[in-house]
């Protein structure tokens, strides 16, 4: 059996609107548990993702009130997304190359790409059958580089 993204990913999509203050984004990441949140329009499209290091580096380091920033100042966009169908060592090779360690795992056998889970190098830890695939190597490096 090939080990997948799918495998591997949180399906759990956990969605802020881009209007929401990034004291909101905060406080629903503790609370959910999550290192990151899809961002969505007014219509649920999907428009970039917030994550930690978002906040840390463009809110934590100025002087503005995080009840006065919205999501749509600080997300990353354009969304970095992945194939569910793709390999674990294709999401590692895409995370370093782009500098992110969040992937937006999109159902491409849908025309319209629709997001379906989020994969984290964190996810490669958790997932005890890594070890012994053949994109050990490729997975160890992110690791490495990431954790």
């Amino acid at each position: 059996m090939t080990l997948t993204v799918s495998d591997m990913m949180r399906k759990k999509l956990e969605i802020i609107e881009e209007m929401n203050s990034v004291q909101e984004t905060a406080t629903k990441m503790k609370d959910k548990n999550v290192s990151s949140l899809l961002v969505v329009d007014a219509d649920g499209k999907p428009q970039g993702l917030v994550t930690e290091r978002d906040l840390a580096r463009k809110v934590c380091i100025t002087d503005k009130r995080t009840n006065t920033v919205t999501n749509k100042e600080i997300m990353s966009s354009p969304l970095i997304t992945i194939s569910s169908r793709s390999s674990p060592s294709v999401a590692a090779d895409m995370m370093l190359q782009n500098n992110v360690r969040h992937l937006l795992v999109v159902d491409d056998k849908d025309s319209t790409n629709k997001p379906i889970g989020i994969i984290t190098p964190l996810d490669f830890t958790r997932y005890q059958e890594y070890a012994a695939s053949e994109d050990k190597d490729v997975i160890e490096k992110i690791l490495e580089y990431y954790i």
